[in-house]
């Protein structure tokens, strides 16, 4: 069965371990009971995707400083160089389960340039945050470019500019992109 299942936040209240399904366990060495958290103390748990009987933890998100959380889900525009400054795209950053989602796309005017970005912020300080997901730049500054990574970035300002930008500005083929969340 290949279907996956969402099951919220689950609470694992001191557990040492969790019998699954299919795993036999000696009576004396019983997993103690899992408590699932209701949706008040969701968010100061992680997120579970089981999928067969795998589970993937997506952990909150370390918040370090509340003001710049703030600003960044307050983000709604995102731009790649070589699409435009002046067109900006759009930025979704959401607060879901105690993780900050965010999901950017920019789209070149009339072009096949597109930039794409998804997943979620892993840490938020200052003037940085951690971002674990993808990062997509197809069809520029050329037509047949395709730039693509899911990975760990990191996004900062620098000299007091209203924006977060990419760190990692030659990670695809050599040409300098830059990719800027701005509040």
């Amino acid at each position: 069965m290949n279907k996956a299942i969402q099951i919220g936040a689950i609470s694992l209240a001191g557990a040492s371990f969790l019998s699954l399904g299919g795993c036999a366990t000696p009576a004396a060495e019983q997993a103690p009971e899992v408590a699932v958290a209701d949706k008040t103390t969701a968010s100061a748990t992680a997120s579970f995707v089981v999928s067969e009987g795998l589970s993937q933890p997506t952990p909150p998100t370390r918040i370090l400083d509340e003001a710049a959380a703030q600003r960044l889900l307050g983000a709604k525009r995102a731009t790649l160089q070589w699409i435009s400054w002046d067109r900006r795209g759009s930025v979704n950053a959401r607060m879901e389960d105690g993780v900050l989602r965010l999901t950017a796309t920019q789209s070149q005017e009339g072009g096949p340039g597109r930039l794409f970005l998804d997943g979620y912020v892993s840490e938020i300080g200052a003037d940085y945050f951690t971002f674990e997901g993808k990062v997509q730049i197809t069809g520029t500054p050329d037509r047949e470019r395709t730039c693509e990574a899911d990975k760990s970035w990191r996004f900062a300002v620098t000299q007091n500019r209203p924006y977060w930008r990419l760190r990692e500005f030659e990670w695809c083929d050599y040409l300098t992109d830059y990719v800027d969340i701005y509040w």
